[in-house]
């Protein structure tokens, strides 16, 4: 069926209206009106190929939440009307062994993205949310609790769940002392959560103006960290440092906040690599990592985790005509926190 979306055709270019192809749903499939679609930094980074080899035309966007439209005749979770979201994936192998414990995100075979990939036939192409309506098989569909605004639920499909995985793998909560470097779409979804879950959070921003917003997020403290000494000051301090920085930056002073066996954990995908010296691991035993979104079961839970408590994200919803003006204010970091597309001007 042919669905209007908003589109890049190649590398950097401007997105333009564009009408793409949506199968007809299947016996197991869920057919969304798409309602918001937030818009991730990812977005941005793909559409300019950044990150390397990339699909056009390419419809971004992973953090869908829509009304369920039409149902094929075996799905059983979801009925028309309902409110559902769509992630990062579409589709995964279903057989490897991460697929099997729920971890979808690290599939072993085929993990069919959300756009910029394809489906499991490895051929057909994936578009994403920044369209009026999606297609995907129930078991890749999230159900959406009620009681947020949907466009405050919306870039928790990704912003929310990316900040939630870590935080939950490594234990974080109460007596515990988290720093959450950066406040931006990532960042500001990692102090609202290692909030509720009990820890005293501190961000990490170069900005001393962010300081009124962090606190109000739920930050206990803040670290402007060009401030001469200001990094040095906190050495040792932190048991969590979550790196939700997508531009290029020095991990290493941020290595030093840890404590004997802390962890950092990248979760911001910086277009180059970072350096990182040995002496701020080895000395203290500290642990970098990195960290994906969540699995289906992990998303879900975050859904059901966040919604009820009013744990969304801080957005500005934007006209789907406005979308190369919010990748260039979202580059200069001109928003609080996170844009999000009305789906409803798509029809304008």
């Amino acid at each position: 069926m042919p669905v209007r979306a908003y589109a890049a055709l190649s590398a950097g270019a401007a997105l333009t209206p564009f009408t793409l192809e949506r199968r007809a749903p299947g016996p197991k499939d869920v057919e969304l009106e798409v309602l918001y679609c937030g818009i991730c930094h990812s977005d941005l980074h793909q559409v300019r190929a950044e990150w390397g080899e990339a699909m056009f035309p390419m419809v971004p966007g992973h953090e869908i939440v829509g009304r369920v439209a039409r149902v094929g005749p075996e799905v059983t979770r979801f009925a028309p009307g309902d409110l559902a979201g769509v992630g990062c994936f579409v589709d995964s192998c279903r057989t490897c062994g991460s697929c099997a414990r729920g971890l979808e995100q690290y599939c072993d075979g085929h993990l069919a993205l959300t756009y910029n990939g394809t489906e499991r036939d490895q051929k057909t192409p994936t578009f994403g949310g920044y369209a009026e309506r999606i297609v995907v098989d129930e078991a890749y569909t999230l159900r959406v609790p009620a009681g947020l605004p949907l466009e405050r639920v919306a870039p928790l499909l990704c912003a929310g769940i990316t900040t939630y995985s870590p935080l939950k793998r490594w234990h974080v909560g109460p007596g515990q002392r988290v720093a959450v470097v950066g406040l931006g779409g990532l960042g500001h979804m990692g102090v609202k959560l290692a909030a509720a879950f009990g820890a005293e959070v501190t961000v990490v921003s170069t900005s001393r103006s962010k300081e009124a917003d962090a606190r109000r997020l739920g930050a206990h403290g803040f670290i402007a960290s060009r401030e001469d000494g200001a990094l040095e000051a906190h050495a040792g301090r932190f048991d969590f440092v979550l790196d939700t920085v997508s531009a290029p930056h020095d991990p290493n002073p941020l290595l030093s906040l840890l404590r004997l066996d802390g962890a950092m954990v990248l979760v911001g995908a910086p277009e180059r690599p970072l350096e990182v010296g040995a002496f701020p691991l080895i000395l203290r035993r500290r642990t970098l990592a990195g960290s994906l979104i969540g699995g289906i079961a992990e998303t879900q839970e975050m859904l059901d985790f966040c919604v009820p408590r009013g744990i969304g994200a801080d957005v500005e919803v934007i006209a789907v005509q406005d979308v190369d003006r919010a990748y260039e204010r979202m580059v200069r970091g001109d928003v609080k926190f996170r844009f999000v597309i009305d789906a409803a001007s798509l029809a304008r």
